[in-house]
């Protein structure tokens, strides 16, 4: 059973989704614990894999990638192998930025980065004649409206 999440562990969770490179003396400092007892506390919330991982987040256009798309993709056998053996495929596609399993009339959406559009084009050709693959509904995006890769804490004290 896993342990429970007190106040100080959401307080050293807040402090990391904004800032995941803060020093271990600086997160102590705004907790309010000292560095030891507050490196014990980060390295068991990555060991229970509540901390998942630390990234650089990249921005996209300043790579070149000005292109961003969703790709909605109905497959023609929902078992449970062709789903694993579609998201094994979507790991090996480099375009797509994240996936999800739906529920509902979509089986998969792909958020997807392309430096053009005739990258996307030939991505998206790829796809449509991926095995399993029945249909594939395209949106290009026009400008995000939100980019909140973090998980909601406020009030959090479970």
């Amino acid at each position: 059973m896993a342990r429970r999440i007190d106040t100080i562990d959401w307080n050293i969770l807040r402090e990391l989704q904004g800032d995941g490179r803060i020093t271990n003396v600086e997160l102590s400092q705004r907790v309010g614990i000292s560095a030891p007892p507050c490196l014990r506390r980060v390295r068991a919330l990555e060991e229970e894999g509540i901390i998942k991982g630390y990234r650089a987040l990249l921005d996209e256009k300043a790579l070149g990638f000005d292109l961003m798309a969703f790709a909605m993709v109905h497959l023609v056998s929902q078992a449970e192998a062709d789903l694993t053996a579609f998201a094994d495929q979507v790991e090996r596609w480099p375009l797509v930025r994240s996936c999800w399993m739906l529920s509902g009339e979509t089986d998969f959406i792909l958020l997807c980065v392309a430096p053009d559009l005739r990258s996307f084009q030939n991505f998206v050709l790829e796809l449509t004649s991926a095995p399993n693959v029945s249909k594939v509904k395209t949106a290009l995006t026009l400008r995000q409206a939100k980019d909140a890769a973090i998980v909601p804490m406020d009030g959090q004290t479970r």
